[in-house]
């Protein structure tokens, strides 16, 4: 136990896609201080795949938010020993000074110079690369489920080399927004392994062949062959030749810059860990958790490999699912297997769903009930969940059915409103609802958000059924997001899926404690006795990770001090449990089986169509 001038503290700083935000932690995982601040979205009403965000923007809000955590804390900012980042997978654009270039085709298709960089990981721009790519047939669509997503940097990558005039295309470097966050703090161009192999078609040096990482012949195949010839160099380089590609964690470059400490209020040279993806970070926050009614308190304290039971779902506008394994498991139509994407020498596979959150708000803000629901919560002073939860409530009462779920029996929906991420890899998939009446009333409103959370748990069902049929164990889910605070949601979830679901000690703060834990095992890695690194696996000596050879040696050394963080610094969760009532399962089985029907309905009738309509 350390006195208070012995103190260290660590920032966790999380870019979702909606708001930037930073969490100061201890030593021991607790939150002291958190801020937060909305970023910016720009759509087109003219095409509705377009969502962009702006880097200055983002680091704005960024800043603010560490400011306000320092000054609320009331820490000493010499302290405050490391900084970790994690963002969304969106493809931020600069040119070789780190300037913003733009990104976005209006106003009339101005390229050059433009605050707008981002483009957004939901942005659907890029359906007709991702098909070029996935024709290819080359080795690289074996880690990503043998499909390239339209949301990955690649694909937007090469929209923008096709429409950008070839002058101003390469002049650009390109960034996944987490690698974009520590090169804007440090200056470094160290590129992390995270980002490169989950969104940027790299295969680590040693898997399956690979030398460079990078491929030159699927660059050459795809039209970005110039990118070969200049070693990567628009990509962050090539590791060991002229770039550095770290994993989790490792410190950043010489940690932050004079002009960005003075930007956040901190100490220059404060440690900087190499970044996640968020999905990733709230793995690193979650996975760890011990549980404070676990039937098996044997199972509260697993090793790093026996973490290869836990799925990692982190819900918002999104859901990723990220599940980690000492061998690489393909699944078709769930990315990955991605090697050292967080722990050297392990991967990870990750399933997703386009839409969650997103999806629940639109049902909810279409239905012609909308303005009584809202008219409803103001009057009883309640939100316009506990709305809908109340009325759920009466109306199962009123039915006499033993599960809300029953009232549900002939209204379905098929949840893909957005495409589908996993395990279908198809951007071309849509929503779909079936049981419709001529029903405008509230009761109507309610049935069909409950309807909505079941399409959700049944397609987490699904990306787990499939996991496991590969080869993974996944037999708990791990949540972060938003989510969390829907009870009815989470039980729903647990039912469906027929796992266990642990709901963490903050539905808010998983995603930004990975990354402050980045920040720590950063600061230690650095220089241990300096910030007083203890346990079993710490560093005993600093570490000047110079080159490339020097990180990866590093990268095996330190691997379990960063578990043994994730143990130390990850508050006890509370597992939901799968309510146990044969019928209730019954019910379930066939609501599932009903979902994967529609999945084939879907395809047969788009077929059906295609064969008239493009003859």
């Amino acid at each position: 136990m350390t006195t208070a001038s012995q103190s260290y503290y660590y920032i966790g700083v999380d870019v979702g896609t909606g708001s930037a935000r930073a969490a100061l932690v201890d030593t021991d995982g607790n939150i002291l201080s958190e801020s937060s601040y909305a970023t910016q979205t720009h759509r087109l009403d003219s095409d509705s795949r377009i969502f962009e965000q702006s880097t200055t923007d983002i680091w704005e809000c960024i800043t603010k938010s560490v400011h306000d955590v320092v000054q609320g804390s009331k820490v000493d900012p010499q302290q405050v020993k490391g900084i970790g980042f994690d963002a969304t997978c969106s493809l931020a654009v600069t040119d070789f000074d780190g300037k913003p270039m733009s990104v976005t085709p209006e106003p009339e298709a101005r390229w050059g110079p433009g605050e707008r960089n981002v483009i957004l990981w939901a942005d659907h721009r890029a359906e007709d690369e991702a098909k070029l790519i996935n024709k290819t047939g080359n080795m690289v669509l074996n880690y990503v489920g043998k499909t390239m997503s339209l949301e990955m940097e690649i694909p937007k990558v090469l929209w923008l080399k096709k429409h950008m005039p070839a002058e101003t295309f390469s002049k650009c470097m390109f960034f996944d927004l987490p690698d974009y966050l520590t090169y804007r703090a440090t200056g470094s161009l160290a590129r992390s392994n995270c980002s490169l192999v989950c969104k940027c078609s790299y295969v680590p040096p040693g898997v399956d062949g690979s030398e460079l990482g990078w491929q030159p012949e699927f660059f050459k195949q795809i039209g970005l062959g110039d990118m070969v010839t200049d070693d990567f160099k628009q990509l962050g380089g090539v590791p060991g030749r002229n770039g550095m590609v770290l994993t989790a964690g490792q410190p950043v470059g010489n940690g932050l810059s004079a002009a960005a400490a003075k930007e956040m209020g901190l100490e220059p040279g404060t440690a900087v860990g190499s970044a996640l993806i968020d999905a990733y970070a709230g793995w690193v926050g979650t996975v760890a958790a011990p549980a404070t009614n676990a039937v098996d308190e044997s199972s509260n304290h697993p090793d790093l490999i026996n973490s290869q039971n836990r799925l990692a779902a982190i819900a918002g506008t999104s859901t990723c699912h990220c599940v980690q394994s000492p061998d690489g498991v393909l699944v078709d139509g769930v990315w990955g297997p991605y090697k050292h994407a967080v722990f050297p020498g392990m991967w990870m596979n990750e399933g997703g769903q386009s839409s969650t959150g997103q999806l629940i708000d639109f049902v909810i803000d279409t239905h012609p009930a909308i303005a009584r629901l809202r008219e409803e919560a103001a009057t009883t002073n309640r939100n316009t969940f506990n709305v809908l939860h109340d009325r759920l409530n009466d109306l199962t009462s009123q039915a006499k059915v033993p599960h809300t779920s029953y009232l549900t029996r002939d209204l379905i929906v098929y949840p893909d409103f957005h495409g589908n991420r996993s395990p279908l890899a198809d951007s071309s998939m849509r929503g779909m609802i079936s049981g419709l009446k001529l029903d405008r009333s509230l009761t109507d409103l309610c049935l069909r958000y409950y309807a909505t959370l079941e399409a959700i748990a049944l397609q987490t069902r699904h990306i787990i059924s499939e996991m496991n049929e590969k080869g993974h164990k996944i037999d708990s889910i791990y949540m972060s997001g938003g989510h969390v605070k829907n009870a009815v949601f989470m039980q729903l979830m647990a039912d469906i899926c027929g796992v266990p679901v642990q709901l963490p000690f903050s539905s808010s703060a998983s995603v930004v404690a990975g990354s402050a834990i980045l920040g720590r095992f950063a600061a230690e890695v650095n220089d241990p006795q300096s910030v007083g690194a203890s346990g079993q696996f710490a560093p005993k000596q600093p570490t000047n990770i110079a080159d490339q050879e020097t990180a990866e040696k590093a990268s095996f050394e330190h691997k379990d001090h960063l578990w043994d963080l994730m143990i130390r610094m990850t508050k006890p969760g509370t597992f939901v449990f799968p309510t146990e009532d044969k019928k209730l399962k019954a019910l379930f089985d066939v609501k599932y089986q009903i979902f994967r029907d529609a999945i084939v309905v879907q395809r047969k009738w788009r077929g059906m169509m295609d064969e008239v309509c493009d003859q």
